[in-house]
């Protein structure tokens, strides 16, 4: 089963963090992100620039809307996504639970539907 682990946590400046927890926050994720590959679950990871730079779109009212910023007005963003293959949800919260951010954020785990790769649609068994 495919999951993608939503990093979500509030947005601080490297100035915010400092030199130092700038650095052990880099090295914590780069060792988890070799640990999910080292272990063959892996399947993509993405650090996001800050929400700040964020365009939400949407047609909802049949016309396109551009907007500057996130749609969502809360504390913590969107950070980061890991895209990971693990037999059941168990594993899934378990490679979760190792994130760094889990610590001062939270992490969504969600189940994909389908996924896109090699000209067609994948739908993934439930």
């Amino acid at each position: 089963m495919r999951y993608a682990l939503l990093l979500h946590y509030p947005e601080m400046t490297p100035e915010d963090l400092g030199p130092e927890a700038l650095a052990e926050g880099m090295r914590e994720f780069d060792e988890y992100a070799k640990a999910l590959d080292a272990s063959g679950v892996l399947i993509s990871a993405e650090v996001l620039q800050p929400s700040a730079v964020t365009t939400t779109v949407t047609a909802a009212d049949g016309s396109l809307r551009v907007q500057d910023g996130p749609f969502a007005d809360t504390k913590e963003q969107l950070g980061g996504t890991f895209v990971i293959e693990v037999p059941d949800l168990d594993a899934a919260i378990d490679w979760a639970g190792k994130a760094p951010s889990a610590g001062w954020g939270a992490v969504e785990v969600r189940p994909s539907a389908t996924h896109f790769a090699d000209g067609a649609w994948t739908t993934f068994a439930r």
